[in-house]
């Protein structure tokens, strides 16, 4: 029997210099030890696993390393200003600290140039609460015509503080919007997520109405779309009846459908496979610097029993819109979101949930 330890990276992923010793996609039905192993995990646990068993550096290069870094995103942050971390409800639940990133989205890749971000402008933002059990997962997304306070700007659009100060100011927006201590900052290329939408053999979305966007149109219902479907989905700016308040949910929808896919042990028959989803899902993404190589490898591993139904996203309660001078705006309900975010500090959420079900993102059924 083939045992991780046993493998290395030529095992893995083939020799580059010779294309015969490149990994061969099972005949039929019959699947080797490994394949056998890939349809029994997930994606991510199976990658680590092999790690552990010898290969952690050559994983750390291939795919953390693969991740593009951002500098000095908490540099200018005043840490007595900064919320204090607070403990999850349930300790004895606790495996590790709970983990918060705050995550940005653009439909276009920007790449990073001496450590900075130059495209400094958001089409999503989300925090992403990664419990202190490390099986759950509570993602929710700030419309970005939000209406809050800037620090040091005043009153304006919460996607500005991006465009004004960058990730640093942003996060100090949010922790002071939320009261939620954020852990560290991720910047995602939805357009090189998508990239690998045809790999992982397209994505299954609920679409609540009826709209067409480009050449395509998404009925309502169950949607399954490949990679050129997707991208015109998650990219509709117009035309959706509930505004930007349907794209955020149709970024939610993408991702959790997404990272459905990624988990299922149905998806994959080969290792190249996964190699080569696993390298656009990296080169999709930057965070801050102080998140090393290695602390990505421990944070995927401490993650490892992380499942689909883990996931839950929301958005923040807001009131209603409304316009600014020229400037149309959300206006947050600060009340109900004091308590979504009173229970995101503490591990809570998912366990309230029912109290935000019109925030909340409807199960898709699978």
């Amino acid at each position: 029997m083939t045992r991780f330890g046993d493998l290395d990276a030529d095992d893995l992923f083939g020799d580059e210099d010779d294309p015969a010793a490149a990994p061969r996609r099972p005949h039929g039905r019959r699947r080797s030890p490994l394949g056998r192993l890939l349809a029994g995990f997930g994606v991510l646990a199976l990658v680590l696993a092999l790690g552990v068993g010898g290969g952690a550096l050559f994983l750390t290069d291939r795919y953390a390393g693969n991740v593009d870094r951002v500098e000095g995103v908490f540099d200018d942050i005043d840490e007595a200003e900064r919320p204090a971390p607070v403990t999850p409800a349930e300790p004895a639940a606790v495996v590790a600290d709970p983990v918060t990133f705050l995550l940005v989205g653009s439909d276009t890749r920007a790449e990073v140039v001496d450590g900075e971000l130059p495209d400094q402008r958001s089409d999503a933002i989300m925090l992403a609460r990664l419990s202190g059990d490390r099986e759950h997962v509570q993602v929710v997304s700030i419309p970005r015509d939000s209406w809050v306070d800037i620090p040091g700007y005043g009153m304006n659009k919460i996607n500005a503080a991006y465009a004004f100060g960058g990730p640093g100011l942003l996060i100090q927006t949010v922790e002071n919007l939320t009261g939620v201590r954020i852990d560290h900052f991720a910047a995602i290329s939805f357009n090189g997520l998508i990239s690998m939408t045809d790999q992982l053999g397209g994505v299954d979305v609920q679409v609540a109405e009826t709209t067409q966007n480009g050449p395509y149109t998404f009925e309502a219902g169950l949607n399954h779309l490949d990679g050129d479907m997707a991208r015109w989905y998650v990219g509709q700016r117009y035309d959706l009846p509930g505004g930007d308040f349907d794209r955020v949910k149709r970024q939610q929808n993408y991702l959790r459908s997404m990272f459905g896919k990624l988990f299922d042990a149905g998806t994959f028959d080969s290792v190249g496979q996964i190699d080569s989803v696993l390298q656009a899902v990296t080169s999709s993404i930057a965070v801050d610097d102080s998140l090393s190589n290695g602390g990505l490898l421990e944070l995927a591993l401490s993650a490892r029993d992380l499942t689909p139904a883990g996931m839950e996203f929301f958005t923040a309660p807001v009131l209603g819109t409304g316009t600014e001078g020229a400037a149309s705006v959300v206006y947050l309900d600060q009340a109900t979101g004091d308590r979504m975010w009173g229970y995101l500090q503490t591990d809570s959420l998912g366990q309230n949930a029912d109290e935000f079900a019109d925030e909340a993102l409807p199960a898709t059924p699978r």
